[in-house]
């Protein structure tokens, strides 16, 4: 897959969350903060959905 694309469906993602789509936070350490959080609950929702390669 492309970087670019890549990028792109990352941000998507990103920006279902409110809070980072609509800066609500502040302060820069904050809203750092938030994109952890909701790159972990991305993390692990697609972990859990995708089925394990076994070839």
């Amino acid at each position: 897959m492309h970087c670019r694309k890549l990028l792109e469906r990352c941000i998507s993602k990103l920006k279902q969350f409110r809070a980072v789509a609509t800066r609500y936070d502040k302060r820069a350490f904050t809203y750092d903060g938030t994109i952890d959080v909701a790159s972990i609950k991305i993390w692990l929702r697609d972990l859990t959905q995708d089925p394990p390669d076994t070839a």
